[in-house]
């Protein structure tokens, strides 16, 4: 018997059971019947960001971020291909600080970018400054 997770929905916030194995195969959400992967990040807002924190299986790594941030803007294309390469292992999502202050300050966000791993709802490593999609890659996969 297969390992269980649960994965929630990008578009409704739904939370599915899916069997680990069925990861890759292009899951869809019981609730909306959308897809549950688009090899691309969410942007999240507070009340995605805490569903996503706490009722997903699967890691999440959120890019804070600010739309006037000459740095945000360079790596933003290699966090998006990052995804591609990352999902369904890993939940991508973005976080605009200046819309969502209260998330920015709860994570004592001082730098942007600013790159923080999950899992299980705990912070398990952060990295801030621009990275390539290589570099993110590899330092997900070093923490997990």
């Amino acid at each position: 018997m297969s390992e269980s997770l649960h994965l929630v929905c990008p578009d409704c916030l739904a939370v599915n059971r899916l069997p680990a194995n069925r990861l890759s195969q292009n899951p869809k959400c019981g609730q909306c019947h959308q897809a549950l992967f688009s090899s691309h990040p969410l942007a999240l807002t507070a009340k995605s960001f805490e569903t996503h924190l706490t009722r997903n299986d699967i890691p999440l790594l959120v890019d804070f971020w600010a739309d006037w941030c000459g740095p945000c803007k360079m790596m933003a294309p290699a966090f998006a291909q990052a995804a591609q390469v990352l999902e369904p292992r890993v939940r991508l999502g973005k976080v605009d600080t200046e819309a969502e202050q209260q998330l920015s300050a709860r994570y004592n966000i001082r730098s942007i970018p600013t790159l923080i791993l999950f899992k299980g709802s705990r912070e398990l490593a952060r990295q801030s400054g621009a990275l390539s999609a290589q570099d993110i890659v590899r330092w997900v996969n070093s923490r997990l």
